[in-house]
């Protein structure tokens, strides 16, 4: 009864923050500028292309000089990322920390609008290694030490989290970081950003939750289309008409906990992918130009509206992503996440500003795979194809024992026809069909596809899963 006293006072007071202190900012999507693609447009047409989205922010996950070249003279603000791999050390070594500062955001600063700096992406999430995080508020703080030790004053330091930072999320009220991180890290972090007053920058994908779980989630709900369906969460009786708004506030809720109810979030990511694996539900574009539509007039709608737990606040974005990125690794949504094509051309029509109406977009294609797919698929090597590289994919599914690629050893039902392409396909669907349901993916660094057609022929069998 005390929580449910306290909670209306805890509200108007992070509205009262929120609306006074968020003046400062654009509450235009920025985007994600991603560069994990072997045939993506060089910087100055990507610059060229980010500024026809109307897009406000670029977020980058490195500090590459080309780029942040191209961004010079811009009115794009620049977010730019330390390396997982040198929190360790910058943490440990103020001088490290120094040179990387005067390497990476003096010689562009202020010609080139860097405004953010995180430090490593997604170091704290649950499937990253744990070594890193007692050294990540400490690389933090020599971060921002060098910053200002430099002359430079203007630039918010943070570093982005995954949604499971969070050890409970529903209802958003019972929200709680995880327990591994919760005093160790969350609160020196959350510490470091109230002081400083930087941002908490989150990673918010409704897509996942919704994907993992259609039958409980509705998909209208998950894309800011449900007309009467809401949630309402019996701790504090705030009513919920969307996904997105349960996941933001549940880590609202999170850093009221550790006592830290001013912090404000930055999304750093979201979005919606427009494709991906035949045994992945409800990507595609519908669905993808559907959430990121929707979310921009959310976030650019004036008076603000915040979320049930933070009303009228500003919410500062990045959407993911600027392109299709052919070589990122995992399900093939990871490589369908862009705005663009790599050729420039937009995979759907959007407007960054939120003053295009939706009259003035092209229709939509009708989605077809919003229900999950039924039936086998095999796992194939996908042409054309680099033979060399192939080879090298077909020795790692065999590698991994169980009597893989018993079938493709001579005399074996499908050593023939005796090449490397159909070796390969056999050993990828073998692989596949062990290995999905403990995170292994038809991959294969690119060189393998999905396919629902039977490639098996004669006494040759390739193994399939079933869906």
């Amino acid at each position: 009864m005390a929580m449910l006293l306290l909670i209306p006072l805890f509200l108007s007071s992070i509205a009262l923050f929120t609306i006074s202190s968020a003046t400062t900012f654009s509450t235009h999507p920025g985007i994600c500028y991603g560069q994990l693609g072997d045939n993506l447009p060089p910087p100055q047409k990507s610059v060229s292309l980010i500024t026809s989205l109307h897009a406000k922010r670029v977020k980058l996950y490195d500090a590459n000089p080309a780029i942040l070249h191209a961004l010079r003279d811009t009115s794009l603000q620049v977010s730019i990322m330390v390396p997982n791999d040198l929190i360790v050390n910058i943490s440990r070594n103020q001088s490290l920390s120094d040179k990387w500062v005067s390497d990476n955001v003096v010689p562009y600063h202020p010609r080139t609008l860097i405004r953010y700096l995180l430090v490593g992406n997604e170091v704290t999430s649950s499937t990253a290694p744990n070594g890193t995080w007692p050294y990540l508020v400490p690389a933090m703080r020599r971060i921002k030490h060098s910053l200002k030790s430099l002359g430079i004053r203007k630039v918010k330091v943070g570093t982005s989290s995954a949604i499971d930072v969070l050890e409970a999320s529903f209802p958003p009220s019972n929200g709680a970081f995880r327990k591994d991180l919760s005093a160790p890290v969350m609160k020196p972090m959350l510490k470091f950003l109230n002081r400083t007053k930087s941002f908490f920058f989150l990673d918010v994908y409704p897509f996942f939750s919704w994907s993992a779980d259609p039958l409980n989630i509705n998909l209208d709900y998950a894309l800011f289309q449900s007309k009467n369906l809401t949630v309402t969460d019996p701790g504090t009786g705030l009513v919920y008409t969307n996904l997105f708004d349960q996941m933001v506030d549940a880590v609202y809720f999170a850093m009221n906990r550790l006592g830290f109810p001013g912090v404000r979030i930055f999304i750093a990511e979201t979005g919606w992918p427009n494709g991906g694996d035949l045994d992945q539900i409800g990507a595609n574009i519908f669905n993808a130009a559907t959430y990121n539509r929707n979310f921009i007039k959310k976030v650019t709608r004036k008076p603000w509206l915040g979320t049930p737990a933070r009303p009228g606040s500003a919410l500062p974005s990045f959407l993911f992503a600027l392109f299709n990125e052919n070589q990122k690794p995992g399900p093939g949504t990871e490589r369908h996440f862009g705005l663009l094509h790599p050729n420039g051309s937009r995979v759907y029509d959007v407007d960054l500003s939120g003053e295009t109406p939706e009259a003035g977009f092209r229709p939509l294609p009708v989605p077809e795979n919003n229900e999950k797919f039924k039936g086998e698929i095999w796992c194939v090597a996908a042409r054309p194809h680099n033979a060399t590289a192939l080879a090298a994919a077909l020795a790692y599914a065999c590698s991994q024992g169980n009597g893989t690629c018993d079938p493709i050893q001579p005399k074996g039902k499908c050593f023939k026809p005796d090449s490397v392409f159909w070796h390969a396909s056999y050993a990828f669907s073998a692989y596949w069909a062990q290995f999905r349901k403990v995170g292994g993916t038809c991959y294969f660094n690119g060189l393998a596809t999905q396919t629902a057609k039977d490639p098996s022929y004669g006494s040759c069998k390739f193994p399939s899963v079933t869906l």
